[in-house]
């Protein structure tokens, strides 16, 4: 253990994790090993899903779809969706994603997984970092339980397949969030430029990714240490003036050629539109009344909620701990600013998953303790773990049979051991014996999110409509590079996956569209000079479209005899779609 504060909070004990000294050659640190089998539970535990996985509507292709645009314009600073602005985050995520593409060796029409590169990457940084943190307080085995806990949560298994800024920015807060325990543990009269650069560092890289978060998750924490210290001599070894001039040196260049490219639009669209229109009220759809983060925290963190509802008497008793009083720092200001804010989604308190992991960890590690717990308390965390684990077979079983599809077997079969796994930890834990119900707990979660996103999710073809009609337009257009409009199906993964210059139309812009003998090839088309007039017009309309379409078609003399036709389930809105494939042709 590497600081007596958390001493008595918790001891070792035996469980699952030793077990690895045992194979552990004599003089290897457990802080290169662990850190060792972390990173490839990450790789595991986040793989299956990244290339079978269409993309999820509708954040992750508008993200993919900005990135794409920058490498097919080799314009790194302005950022847009087609024709129009994105101005809603900064830039950092689409550096990264446009890294990921240029050092994996391709171009614009990379696959979706190169894109979803750096939220893999930051998945697994965030375990690792997690890790880090914890060790500031806590022995390694203890640490290792906590990243564990992290990694195996599932809304950490999900944003780590998806292309957008959330695991990013996880990890730079745990970066800074190390750097600041350690400050805080050991305050120095000299600066320690180590730590410093790490805070500092990582604090910048973090209002690249996601603009206020992650100052304002920090901020919260220095501000709450401050008071509970009631002093602020410690931030001199964080050396402030230096820092913040450093901070600015990283994100000022970009702000500014941002602000004159855009005549300070950006600000107005990030800052006045979606940072305000979110905290005001509900942004498309999601707004919810205070408390629902509290709801979603019981499936998103799960399998840890399991284990905090047994944790509470405990952290509570040790809330003089330095352990604990750092991780509700971390954790308490900031969700009440999230709880406060009108637009709520699931993985907006993700940031604050580390802490809950790293005090509910430390505290439930002391057997004897645990022994003391009341029953109805153990039998509560046994019900809040075993929910999902038993909820998620039948929905592999029921989703598929609703979209008329046959359940995927594999998927079933590993959702079933997944909840048997979740099931002994449950009984562990009525029998107080929560050092064995850990790991299976972790286990169990691990396996079904693998199971869900290796098997499950792609099998459900309904809903992955837009792979399915760029799929079918390819096989109906006469020419290798159609000019593509669409009308009625706005989902912005089918702009991504057909191309930047898909046009979105009315029924009746389409048919006149359709009607226009002068093709143009996209300028995204790597084509060779010889092809290039051997180009086609292709419109996809929408049953709601059809009428509209239909009409102005006839009006023009178009044959509308639809060459293709694609079904399926709008997950936005759970609409039904029926959508009719036309190629241009006259009488």
């Amino acid at each position: 253990m590497t600081n007596d504060a958390a001493m008595d909070i918790h001891v070792r004990k035996p469980g699952v994790t030793p077990l690895l000294s045992r194979f552990r050659p004599s003089g290897i640190s457990s802080d290169l090993i662990l850190p060792l089998v972390l990173f490839f539970m990450g790789v595991i535990a986040y793989l299956p899903g990244l290339w079978q996985v269409p993309p999820l509507d509708r954040d992750e292709p508008r993200f993919t779809q900005a990135t794409k645009q920058m490498l097919e314009t080799n314009q790194y600073i302005d950022i847009r969706f087609q024709d129009q602005p994105r101005y809603k985050k900064p830039v950092g995520i689409y550096w990264l994603q446009s890294a990921a593409v240029l050092l994996t060796g391709h171009d614009a029409k990379a696959p979706l997984w190169v894109y979803r590169l750096p939220s893999f990457v930051g998945g697994i940084l965030a375990i690792l970092l997690t890790y880090w943190v914890a060790r500031a307080f806590c022995d390694p085995k203890t640490s290792f339980i906590a990243a564990l806990f992290v990694g195996s949560t599932i809304i950490l298994g999900v944003e780590a397949r998806l292309a957008k800024t959330d695991t990013s920015l996880l990890w730079t807060i745990l970066w800074a969030q190390g750097a600041l325990a350690r400050l805080w543990l050991h305050p120095t009269p000299k600066p320690d430029w180590r730590l410093a650069f790490c805070f500092w560092t990582a604090l910048a890289l973090g209002i690249l990714i996601k603009g206020p978060i992650a100052p304002m998750v920090v901020g919260f924490t220095v501000l709450g240490l401050c008071l509970i210290k009631r002093d602020i001599t410690w931030l001199k070894s964080a050396t402030p003036l230096y820092g913040f001039l450093w901070l600015c040196v990283l994100i000022l260049p970009w702000f500014f050629a941002i602000a004159k490219l855009t005549d300070y639009s950006f600000f107005q669209e990030s800052l006045g539109h979606d940072l305000l229109g979110k905290v005001v009220g509900g942004q498309e759809s999601h707004g919810k009344p205070p408390g629902m983060h509290l709801v979603f925290m019981f499936f998103v963190f799960w399998p840890l909620t399991g284990f905090f509802v047994l944790a509470l008497p405990h952290l509570w008793r040790s809330r003089s701990q330095k352990m604990v009083q750092f991780c509700a720092c971390w954790f308490v200001p900031s969700w009440i600013v999230f709880e406060l804010t009108g637009t709520k989604l699931p993985h907006y308190t993700m940031p604050l998953l580390p802490a809950l992991a790293i005090c509910v960890t430390a505290s439930l590690w002391n057997n004897n303790t645990v022994r003391q717990t009341n029953k109805y308390l153990a039998w509560g965390s046994a019900i809040v773990l075993t929910l999902p684990a038993v909820l998620l077979p039948i929905a592999t079983i029921v989703l598929p049979l609703h979209l008329k599809i046959s359940p995927s077997v594999p998927g079933v079969g590993v959702s079933i051991l997944a909840a048997v796994l979740a099931i002994i930890a449950a009984i562990y834990i009525i029998k107080h014996r929560v050092h064995h119900a850990m790991p299976f707990a972790i286990i169990g979660a691990i396996i079904m999110s693998t199971g869900f996103w290796g098997f499950v999710a792609p099998s459900l073809s309904p809903i992955w409509i837009s792979s399915r009609l760029v799929a079918a337009i390819s096989k109906v257009a006469p020419c290798p590079y159609p000019a593509v409009a669409i009308a009625g199906f706005n989902e912005p993964s089918f702009i991504f996956l057909e191309g930047t210059h898909t046009r979105v139309f009315s029924g009746a812009q389409a048919a006149d569209f359709l009607s226009t003998s002068q093709v143009s090839v996209p300028a995204d088309a790597l084509a060779p000079a010889a092809s290039l007039t051997n180009t086609c017009r292709v419109a996809a309309i929408e049953s709601h479209q059809k009428a509209a379409f239909v009409n102005e078609a006839d009006k023009m003399g178009l044959v509308i005899k639809p060459s293709a036709s694609v079904q399926g389930l709008n997950i936005n809105g759970g609409h039904h779609m029926n959508i009719d494939i036309y190629v241009n042709s006259r009488r």
